[in-house]
C-alpha cells in the first residue's frame, strides 16, 4: 500500500496477527524482539483509529445527529428505535432491519459484544437515508 497510513512493517505484523500468530512468533519470524513487535502492532491500530475517527468526520459532515444508541441496548431493538427516530425527520432508512444490524456490527464491532451494545454509539442519518454510527 503506497502512501498509506501503515508502513510495511505494521501491515506485515498484522497479518501474521491476523493469522493467529503470537507476538513472540512474529518477531522470531522478521527477526526482532516481542517488545517491538508489540510496539508496530500499537502504533498500527492507532494510526487505524485516527483514520477511523477521520472517515466518520467525512461521512458525517453532511449527516445530522439521530439519536444515541445506550450502552446496555440490544442489539436486537436498535432497528426499531432508530426507525422510530428516523421518522420524525420524515426521512426513509434505505437499510431494512437485517442490513441495518449488519451495517452496525460491521462499523462499530467494538462496541457490540453478542447481542449487546456496550458503549454509547451516536447514530447520525443523511437526507439519502444513509446511516453513519460514531
Amino acid at each position: 500500500m503506497k502512501d498509506g497510513l501503515l508502513t510495511d512493517r505494521q501491515m506485515e505484523v498484522l497479518r501474521y496477527r491476523k493469522q493467529g500468530m503470537t507476538q513472540q512468533q512474529i518477531a522470531d519470524i522478521i527477526q526482532t524482539s516481542k517488545a517491538n513487535v508489540c510496539t508496530i502492532e500499537k502504533s498500527a491500530m492507532e494510526n487505524i483509529r485516527r483514520a477511523r475517527e477521520t472517515l466518520t468526520f467525512l461521512y458525517t459532515l453532511d449527516a445530522t445527529p439521530l439519536c444515541i444508541v445506550p450502552s446496555g441496548t440490544d442489539l436486537f431493538d436498535v432497528p426499531s428505535m432508530i426507525f422510530a427516530e428516523a421518522e420524525k425527520t420524515n426521512i426513509k432508512v434505505k437499510y431494512d432491519t437485517i442490513s441495518l444490524i449488519n451495517l452496525l456490527r460491521e462499523s462499530r464491532s467494538q462496541a457490540c459484544s453478542a447481542r449487546l451494545i456496550c458503549e454509547d454509539i451516536q447514530v447520525y442519518l443523511t437526507e439519502k437515508g444513509e446511516l453513519y454510527f460514531g
